[in-house]
């Protein structure tokens, strides 16, 4: 009975994306494209490693002298365009280990509003999008309900402005109501469906038990009081690997602001690998580059709106509308500006996802200098807790943090400025009209 389960769930994952609209490479200026790994720490190529520690500073070289405390991982990714235009990937890996876990944060929102843009266009035939109405209800403990939305024009919540925030502003409710339009069964087996067997998403961030965690929301979607298309609630009944116990820190605060001392456990905290992300990532901008199988199932309208929003700064939005003081430009751009709060050049974009929790923060970025006709991707954690205690909110974010992504940021930048290419980019593709309202 259990593999006669097993095979109904993954025909009806299958069935389910099936019925989303295919992107072929054909239909991306960028072409198929080609990745190749280089591992920093292999012994067969040390690139990564050994331009940082030459062209690092006396505060940077302190960072890296010490992976244990630090925890670091970073993979540059160097793209080089054929004279067709098409993007060639060269990955290269300083630390980057799948099994030495970091706490992925908000970068878990990226995936989910992939997958979301995914889901809902499997549901057009039901005439809804992503800029319907989303009502969601509560039918379970700690759950909670969302049926007005103020940060939007008409003051109703969609996937749309969900999405917006989260990329803006990374923000957790956002995140929670895609959680539970997803579903926890259906976006896991997505993801291992498409190639990434590793991922773990198995929590709101809301405090929430494992069970709570694993039922959610019924969701409506209608305009003008018309009921368009109802999702009842869901409870997952997937199987989590939960066998690799994973332990950090010398003591943790609990839920109830308890100081336990014993390390935090994170065994059954969301999992997922640096270099997942960063395939994610290359997976929308560049969707060509990636199999057929590795590639969500997204619109035209989803690729501006994604490269739009993933791009844009706060202050360039008027829905929501943020006090600029605090959501500076380069609030959730670690690399290179963050720290200081360095202002961007007009020139250059930002198409990134960040993650700042327990410690760790993390960002995966493809950086564009429109002017110097400079590409590159870089992903990046570290972990910067010297006390050893977590939940404390005691971290070393500004004082160590986001100086590491800012220079590790800028000596690849400088790398990027000055190497030779054989063909200069056409970058047309990233221009995004930020000062003018999204066109569907």
């Amino acid at each position: 009975m259990k593999k006669l389960r097993n095979f109904l769930l993954l025909f009806a994952t299958v069935f389910l994306a099936g019925l989303a609209p295919r992107v072929v490479a054909q239909d991306r200026p960028d072409g198929h494209g080609i990745t190749r790994d280089r591992a920093g720490d292999s012994g067969k190529d040390d690139f990564l490693k050994d331009l940082l520690w030459r062209k690092s500073s006396p505060s940077l070289k302190r960072i890296l002298a010490h992976p244990d405390s630090f925890r670091y991982q970073l993979i540059y990714t160097r793209i080089d365009r054929d004279s067709r235009n098409r993007p060639h990937f060269y990955n290269y890996h300083y630390r980057a280990d799948s099994l030495e876990y970091f706490n992925p944060a908000s970068t878990v929102k990226m995936p989910l509003a992939f997958l979301s843009l995914e889901k809902m266009n499997s549901l057009a035939r039901y005439g809804i999008d992503k800029f319907t109405p989303m009502l969601t209800d509560s039918s379970y403990s700690s759950q909670s309900s969302a049926y007005t939305d103020t940060s939007s024009a008409d003051g109703l919540p969609s996937l749309a402005q969900y999405i917006k925030k989260i990329f803006l502003v990374s923000d957790n409710d956002a995140y929670n109501r895609l959680y539970e339009f997803l579903g926890q069964q259906w976006l896991n087996e997505r993801l291992w469906q498409m190639g990434y067997p590793d991922i773990r998403i198995t929590r709101r961030f809301v405090p929430m038990n494992e069970e709570e965690n694993r039922n959610t929301n019924p969701v409506r979607f209608g305009r003008d009081g018309q009921l368009l298309y109802a999702q009842p609630a869901a409870r997952s009944s997937l199987s989590f690997d939960f066998s690799r116990q994973v332990l950090i820190g010398n003591a943790h605060y609990d839920r109830y602001d308890s100081l336990i001392r014993t390390p935090m456990d994170f065994t059954r905290h969301n999992n997922i690998s640096l270099e997942d992300l960063r395939h994610i990532l290359q997976s929308v901008l560049f969707p060509g580059s990636v199999p057929p199988a590795q590639r969500f199932h997204l619109s035209a309208s989803d690729y501006r709106f994604l490269y739009r929003y993933m791009s844009q700064y706060p202050a360039e939005e008027t829905h929501p509308r943020y006090d600029t003081a605090e959501y500076f430009d380069a609030y959730t751009k670690f690399f290179l500006f963050k720290a200081g709060r360095t202002p961007i050049p007009p020139y250059i974009r930002v198409f990134n996802k960040p993650g700042w929790s327990y410690g760790f923060l993390t960002d995966i970025a493809y950086i564009v200098d429109f002017k110097n006709k400079v590409e590159f991707m870089l992903s990046g954690v570290i972990y910067v807790n010297s006390d050893g205690i977590l939940n404390d909110d005691k971290y070393e974010y500004e004082e160590i943090g986001y100086p590491f992504f800012k220079e590790v940021g800028n000596i690849i930048y400088r790398y990027e400025l000055e190497r030779k290419r054989k063909h200069t980019p056409d970058l047309r593709e990233f221009i995004i009209p930020h000062d003018q309202p999204f066109k569907p």
